[in-house]
């Protein structure tokens, strides 16, 4: 069965299939519309309905492929997560605890306002002296919890941070340009199980190779049942919802991102998502 793929081109979803790019009609005019009033099993048919214009890939921009959906996150889903945190944190019996545990651990990542996506800078914090990317596949669930497709998704972390003190994740995980989703939504209406993948991240420092590791979903110590049961157990997602799923590539612990150093994820058949690091803050306040 040939792949297809759902992509934002100047605010608008587009199709993209082994046929070409394709504009879509306003019956599909938004992210927001297709996940919030669209079944699963319908997406493929809705959207191949919609085809419109022809678009040349080469002279279109693509954008981060959601709207105003929230991105949460899964921690701890990997083994290679499980002893990161341990090693970082001292707090051994905590991190084993949450992997073995009947309930995940689940948290909020972005707004759909603040994701960033393929060629957009991911940023690492000034008060952060041991940054890393989390490579991570995303699932994509509509309104009614479905799930619609994946894409890749990188949660930027702050190890030290987060390792100081397990309570202070949020500042570890959310801040300017720490989510980055992107370069397409890979459909699979209502896959229950997780798609086979590898998952694969490189990370060049002044045009040298400093970090490649790889892994693969065999890997995952959780269910997409599960993950999705806990997410949506008591939120409601009006207009869908990105989750991802956890890493299972952690860099050395000697290692840390720079300010221009390049990241590169790979997840065939999604595609690429590379970014460049930037330094976000400090801040004023003024805006």
């Amino acid at each position: 069965m040939p792949n297809t793929y759902l992509v934002k081109i100047n605010g608008r979803p587009c199709l993209q299939t082994d046929d070409g790019l394709f504009a879509l009609s306003d019956a599909v005019p938004s992210f927001d519309m297709l996940l919030q009033d669209v079944a699963a099993g319908d997406v493929l048919t809705v959207l191949n309905d919609a085809r419109a214009e022809l678009l040349d890939a080469d002279t279109v921009t693509f954008q981060p492929p959601l709207d105003n959906q929230e991105v949460w996150a899964a921690g701890v889903t990997y083994k290679r997560s499980e002893e990161a945190r341990e090693e970082e944190s001292g707090h051994r019996l905590l991190y084993t605890h949450v992997y073995n545990a009947e309930r995940p651990e689940v948290f909020f990542k972005a707004n759909g306002i603040d994701v960033v996506g393929n060629g957009d800078e991911a940023g690492i914090r000034y008060d952060a002296t041991w940054s890393v990317p989390e490579p991570e596949l995303t699932v994509v669930f509509n309104a009614q919890h479905e799930v619609v497709g994946f894409t890749i998704g990188n949660d930027m972390s702050s190890r030290d941070i987060e390792g100081a003190n397990p309570l202070y994740l949020p500042q570890a995980k959310v801040y300017d340009y720490s989510c980055v989703v992107g370069p397409r939504v890979w459909l699979m209406p209502n896959q229950d199980e997780w798609v086979d993948v590898t998952i694969q991240m490189t990370i060049d420092r002044d045009g040298e190779q400093v970090f490649a590791g790889e892994t693969s979903t065999a890997q995952l110590n959780r269910t997409l049942a599960d993950l999705r049961d806990y997410l949506g157990r008591c939120k409601h997602f009006p207009r869908g919802v990105y989750l991802m799923t956890g890493t299972g590539i952690v860099p050395p612990d000697e290692f840390t991102l720079n300010a221009g150093d390049t990241i590169r994820i790979a997840i065939e058949p999604i595609g690429v998502l590379n970014n460049q690091v930037v330094v976000v803050g400090p801040f004023d306040g003024q805006g």
